[in-house]
């Protein structure tokens, strides 16, 4: 381990695999997509699904259209033998949090997460407005864009970006997603475009697509089985913060920040942040809650190009700690930062931490 664990076990994220993110996937079932994605995972590490410990997935029956749609999907991960298996309704992140809990109590050593958004069957930011608060708000139809043009309008007020400061992060994301073999959207070809919602355009707002994302923990030396340079987590947290946005000030996010304080972001330098920040607008509140500034120091934002350049909705989160692991794995970073959110105007949020052993 890179430094002293805060935990009962040292546990890793030792593979990490997602599908192409498209527009549309119409020929494929939600098993046809996840199928793929699960054995890339697993032969990374040479595993069986039967020598899997524990399974998670993230995904929402919402998008669906239909109840207990989880269920269906678990024919991608096998049938037989019988697994210890459980989901949430939530990104795969918290999928991750469930699996990398039930390691620490030493009921398994290795966890198979797996998260999926099929969003183009319908009109995910109609699909988005029953995330809010069900007597006040959700009846007004509010969509996820209207939200976070809220936000961004009350940065801009408060003086803290404007809309040409957006613009250059969505064309910086959608510039590293060139490198991406996995993005939506990638490169200069990207236009700001109209607005959707003043003060946002098309560029300051997410894709809308189909993905799927997997990772597998493990602990201790099972991890450095796995693995050649393990991703530890040696800090995660999650915070949430009030379900009306009246109550909130939108230009901050006091729960990213409690939870990367918890995660211990803030006790030694990263030179990597995956942000899950699916408007241009949310990363100017999340590089304030992390101390990562706007520019001018060594961290390394979103080079995966992050939400703008392909945001599945439910895998988008796991992508993020997924994005940070492989840049470990690879010697790329050493010390890297992993937020997804939740809900309306980064609502909800969980911060990890990953390190890399010393070469």
């Amino acid at each position: 381990m890179p430094t002293t664990s805060r935990y009962a076990r040292d546990v890793a994220v030792v593979a990490f695999a997602q599908s192409d993110h498209l527009r549309r996937s119409d020929e494929l079932s939600e098993v046809e997509m996840v199928m793929p994605v699960l054995h890339q995972v697993l032969d990374q590490t040479g595993l069986k699904a039967g020598e899997i410990g524990f399974t998670c997935s993230g995904s929402s029956d919402y998008l669906a259209g239909r109840a207990f749609s989880f269920t269906m999907t678990l024919d991608g991960v096998g049938a037989w033998p019988p697994i210890s298996e459980s989901h949430v309704e939530m990104d795969g992140a918290w999928a991750l949090y469930e699996a990398w809990v039930k390691i620490q109590t030493g009921e398994a050593d290795t966890a198979l997460v797996y998260s999926y958004g099929k969003s183009s069957p319908g009109s995910v930011r109609d699909v988005l407005t029953r995330q809010l608060d069900p007597y006040y708000l959700a009846p007004l139809w509010p969509d996820s864009v209207a939200l976070a043009a809220l936000q961004a309008q009350a940065l801009i007020d408060a003086g803290e970006t404007d809309e040409d400061a957006l613009a250059a992060i969505g064309a910086r994301s959608r510039a590293a997603a060139e490198a991406n073999p996995h993005a939506q959207l990638s490169g200069a070809t990207v236009r700001q475009g109209d607005y959707q919602v003043r003060p946002l355009r098309t560029g300051d707002c997410p894709p809308i697509g189909d993905g799927v994302a997997a990772v597998i923990l493990a602990a201790g030396d099972t991890a450095r089985r796995l693995c050649a340079r393990p991703a530890w987590i040696t800090g995660i947290d999650h915070r949430i913060e009030a379900h009306g946005l009246g109550l909130r000030d939108l230009t901050d996010s006091p729960s990213t920040r409690i939870a990367a304080e918890h995660a211990g972001v803030f006790d030694a330098p990263v030179d990597t942040a995956e942000l899950h920040a699916p408007f241009s607008s949310q990363e100017v509140v999340l590089r304030k809650a992390l101390g990562l500034g706007l520019g001018g120091d060594d961290v390394v934002v979103n080079p995966s190009g992050g939400a703008l350049a392909a945001n599945p909705v439910m895998a988008a989160g796991l992508i993020r700690i997924g994005e940070a692991a492989a840049r470990i794995h690879r010697g790329e970073s050493d010390r890297a930062v992993a937020h997804a959110t939740s809900g309306p105007c980064l609502q909800q949020n969980l911060v990890a931490v990953l390190e890399g052993e010393p070469a």
